[in-house]
């Protein structure tokens, strides 16, 4: 350990701060599935896919943050040797993120004097890149690596990591690795119900051709581009493209798993779970591999479940549905393993697949445990919402915990398909109520709510008022009253 005075040590934590490397930015601990990233990264390395320092760089963070120094020291030395061969042309430019990592690795390490050398090279190396502080640069190649960082993190970082790309971009418009950064991103907001990229469909697209103009090898590009043209209906060049991207990369699992989304969506199950056990043999630890193969698994017993034979114990259907039952839940359990934080999706599939099979306090423990998270998307908090809500009025029988599941769902302020049918949901509840009991507080109350969250002051008043002759002192129809009277005063005097 180096001996440093702590006012040496606390102006070496003021430059350290001021980098742009993994340590400073978003994810930490609290919010990214450290071994779920970690085993991605390893994946990625061991696969040899493009961007192999940014993995290296990356494992480096993870690595330290689990008090793994010495594996991290060597993610980076490691790091630095794929850009010294090649980055020959641009080694400075590409090596400041790297060489930020380091000082911050060491300094974590106690090892300060090691520290602020990293630093002094940061600053030779950044000072002609930079008007601000001296120790980093924005640069395209520090705006791309983070972008990356970003994407293999959590969901919530998608918007961030796309205006890193955008940024990249803005200097350097034809670099490959941008533009797919950039598409990639895209691609994803365009799944969630709440973006404005999903509002605007499959802008991602003429970036996946725009990478496919400038390399048309790009396999991954090919796949996913593939993905959104089926989204268009554009199904024979999307066809071509998957043939075209498993011609040319066979044995490679991101492209493997993208292809079995396509076949699945086509209705292929048994090509698609071909395609993904192919790729399973591979990276068998892949979440998102687990994820799809379960719901590959789940349309089999869609149809199964149909068939009136599989209620039958003789019969052999009888015998199949319990295996897919099985084999779903055992594929979704191995999605979240490793990703409890991040994994959403697949622990609501799982928990409603054990709905359906009559495990009720299996799925009531999935419930509890998603809605403890903290920071993730507002899309998803509304989902685990409403279906926790949904299993909550239906399974357990517990009405107003599931209304109040449903409440909270619609009071994250997020426009997406989740809020709107929790909405739904309680404006059924509420009608259903009334017609029973006109003079239901409860109901009458909640439909003062939905009209305040709709911004339709004045009935909200009527409905609140008719609860209260019910329910006369009830605090929070009177508080309810009060702002919408303040508010409306305020609007009039204005």
């Amino acid at each position: 350990m180096n001996i440093m005075s702590n006012t040496q040590r606390d102006l070496l934590k003021e430059k350290l701060d001021q980098l742009q490397c993994h340590f400073t930015w978003g994810p930490q601990k609290e919010t990214i599935d450290l071994e779920d990233v970690m085993y991605r990264l390893q994946d990625a390395i061991s696969l040899g896919v493009k961007y192999q320092a940014t993995c290296h760089n990356q494992l480096a963070f993870v690595n330290c943050l689990q008090g793994m120094n010495k594996e991290a020291i060597q993610n980076l030395n490691e790091a630095e040797e794929i850009l010294k061969d090649n980055h020959k042309d641009e080694f400075e430019r590409s090596i400041i993120i790297t060489y930020g990592n380091f000082a911050w690795v060491h300094y974590h390490m106690g090892q300060l004097t090691e520290a602020q050398s990293y630093l002094d090279k940061l600053e030779m190396i950044c000072k002609p890149l930079s008007d601000g502080p001296h120790y980093t640069a924005m640069i395209p190649e520090v705006y791309g690596e983070k972008g990356w960082s970003l994407l293999r993190s959590a969901s919530q970082y998608y918007e961030e990591a796309k205006e890193c790309f955008k940024k990249a971009l803005v200097e350097d418009p034809d670099n490959t690795e941008w533009i797919m950064g950039y598409a990639t991103a895209l691609s994803r907001l365009e799944l969630f119900s709440g973006t404005p990229e999903n509002r605007k469909q499959c802008q991602s697209v003429k970036h996946l051709r725009r990478v496919l103009e400038l390399d048309p090898d790009d396999s991954m590009a090919m796949v996913l581009l593939a993905l959104k043209l089926q989204q268009l209906k554009q199904k024979e060049t999307a066809t071509e493209l998957v043939e075209r991207a498993l011609q040319k990369t066979p044995d490679f699992p991101y492209v493997l798993r993208y292809a079995a989304k396509f076949y699945r969506l086509e209705e292929d199950v048994e090509k698609a779970i071909g395609l993904l056990k192919k790729a399973l043999e591979i990276t068998p630890l892949s979440a998102f591999l687990h994820d799809q193969i379960a719901m590959c698994y789940r349309i089999k017993l869609d149809e199964l479940i149909n068939n009136p034979r599989s209620r039958n114990p003789r019969n052999p259907a009888f015998r199949q549905k319990a295996k897919l039952f099985n084999q779903c839940k055992y594929h979704f359990g191995k999605a979240f393993q490793h990703r409890p934080k991040t994994a959403i999706k697949s622990q609501l599939d799982f928990a409603r697949v054990c709905v359906r099979n009559g495990e009720n306090s299996k799925a009531k423990e999935i419930y509890s445990n998603l809605l403890k998270l903290d920071d993730i998307r507002p899309e998803n908090l509304q989902r685990i919402c409403l279906y926790a809500g949904t299993f909550e009025m239906y399974q357990r029988r517990r009405e107003s915990n599931a209304i109040s599941l449903f409440l909270k769902g619609l009071k994250v302020e997020y426009d997406s398909s989740e809020r709107k049918k929790c909405h739904d949901k309680l404006e059924k509840w509420t009608e259903k109520n009334l017609c029973k009991d006109p003079h239901d507080s409860k109901a009458l109350g909640m439909k003062g709510l939905l009209y305040q969250l709709n911004g339709n002051k004045a009935k909200a008043i009527e409905y609140f008022e008719k609860a209260l002759e019910f329910d006369h002192e009830n605090e929070e129809y009177l508080s309810a009253l009060y702002e919408l009277r303040l508010s409306i005063e305020e609007h009039n005097d204005t």
